[in-house]
């Protein structure tokens, strides 16, 4: 995800090395704090598999560059966006970096079937905690913290997922209970 960030960053805009950190680390950095030796490392695979440049930027000074998407950056991060991975939907922070770079995307079918995945995978039932295999909800949980937990999960479950059909143009579904949008259920754990 690193990497698409990259990507996605300097197809906003060719960026200095150092404001570039600065662009992810602020994008990734409350959950997953973007080292150096991350960061860097990427930069540089990016660069020689040809997706971005980087040029000297003599006004900036010695040893500083400038880092520019290439027309098989632009392709590769596209691509990206079109077909994340499962676990890049699945998870809460991948999918995140997914969501901020999905207005690259030209087509809106294409965006919207993104956004159709996350949806999918967040109507299903799911907890952190699990009694054999069914998913346990907050009510039936006695601990204060794991109860906290699921409630919390639950209500930004609700909150995304009325994003997300707002977004789409679709009704929220009509449950047994007459009640729209009840889902018990916390998202699934988020990947680490």
């Amino acid at each position: 995800m690193l990497e698409l960030a990259i990507l996605g960053f300097l197809a906003e805009a060719p960026l200095p090395g150092h404001e570039l950190r600065r662009r992810v680390s602020q994008l990734t950095g409350y959950t997953r704090p973007v080292s150096d030796g991350s960061l860097y490392p990427a930069i540089n695979r990016l660069t020689k598999a040809g997706l971005i440049e980087r040029r000297a930027d003599p006004a900036a000074g010695a040893s500083r560059y400038v880092l520019s998407l290439t027309a098989a950056g632009r392709a590769d991060m596209l691509q990206r966006l079109r077909k994340p991975a499962d676990h890049e939907i699945t998870d809460f922070t991948r999918f995140y970096i997914v969501l901020a770079f999905l207005s690259h995307l030209p087509d809106v079918a294409e965006r919207h079937a993104v956004l159709r995945r996350r949806l999918e995978f967040l109507e299903e039932p799911a907890s952190f905690f699990y009694d054999n295999e069914r998913p346990l909800r907050a009510e039936e949980i006695t601990d204060p913290y794991r109860r906290g937990m699921l409630l919390t999960a639950r209500a930004t479950s609700r909150a995304e997922r009325t994003w997300l059909r707002e977004t789409l143009g679709e009704e929220p579904p009509v449950f047994d209970t007459g009640c729209t949008d009840s889902d018990p259920h916390a998202p699934a754990a988020p990947a680490s």
